[in-house]
C-alpha cells in the first residue's frame, strides 16, 4: 500500500508543463498526484528553459549558467507543494531535479527520476550528495544520446555511486529519449519510492 504525496516532473529544454504531463502521468503511483512545473526562460527555438545556453565566452557563460540554474532552483523550491515528494525530469529537468540535492526541501524527497540528463555544478552536487542521507535513484540513458553522451551521463550518476545511493540503471540502445519498452519497469520502480 502507497502513502500519498506528489510526483514532481520537470520538462526538459524547449518542453513545457502540457508537453510533460502525459507522460508523467503513466508514472504516477495510485494516490499521488501529479505536479509538473515549468522552467522560468522562453527557449528562442520555442517552449521553456530552466537555464539558457548562449554564445557568450565560456566564463561568462558559465557564470551566467549558474545564476540561471541558482534562481531555478529558489523558484522550483518556492512553488513544490507541501508533503512527500518524487522528484524527476528528462534532460535539463534531471539536471535541475538532482541540483535539488542538498537544498532543505530534499528532506522530503523519497527519490529520484534523472532521464537522459547530466551534472550542472557537479562539485557542489558531490558536496550534497556525501551530506544528505541517499535516497532510491532511477537513472535512464541512451546509448546514442547525442545531446548528452552516455559518458557524461555515467559521470553524473558516478555521484550517487561513489556516495552509496541505491541506483536502478536502466540503459538503452536509443537517443535523447525515454524508453518505452522499459515503461513498466520504470513504473514498478517509482511506485516503489511511493510506498
Amino acid at each position: 500500500m502507497t502513502s500519498t504525496g506528489h510526483l514532481v516532473m520537470l520538462h526538459g529544454m524547449t518542453g513545457t508543463r502540457e508537453k510533460m504531463r502525459p507522460f508523467a502521468e503513466k508514472l504516477l503511483p495510485e494516490g499521488w498526484f501529479l505536479h509538473c512545473p515549468e522552467g522560468m526562460h522562453r527557449h528562442p527555438r520555442g517552449g521553456m528553459a530552466w537555464w539558457i545556453e548562449g554564445e557568450n565566452d565560456e566564463i561568462l557563460e558559465q557564470k551566467i549558467r549558474e545564476e540561471q540554474i541558482q534562481l531555478a532552483l529558489e523558484n522550483l523550491e518556492r512553488g513544490l507543494p507541501d508533503g512527500r515528494l518524487i522528484l524527476g525530469g528528462f534532460s535539463q529537468g534531471g539536471a535541475i531535479a538532482s541540483a535539488m540535492v542538498g537544498r532543505e526541501i530534499f528532506n522530503r524527497v523519497s527519490g529520484l527520476i534523472l532521464i537522459s540528463t547530466k551534472n550542472v555544478m557537479k562539485s557542489a552536487l558531490e558536496t550534497a550528495v556525501s551530506k544528505t542521507e541517499p535516497r532510491p535513484v532511477i537513472w535512464m540513458h541512451g546509448e546514442r544520446d547525442h545531446i548528452i553522451p552516455i559518458d557524461v551521463a555515467l559521470d553524473h550518476i558516478s555521484v550517487f555511486e561513489k556516495a552509496g545511493w541505491e541506483v536502478n540503471k536502466m540503459r538503452h540502445q536509443k537517443g535523447h529519449m525515454v524508453d518505452l519498452q522499459q515503461l513498466d519497469s520504470l513504473v514498478k520502480a517509482i511506485t516503489a519510492m511511493a510506498v
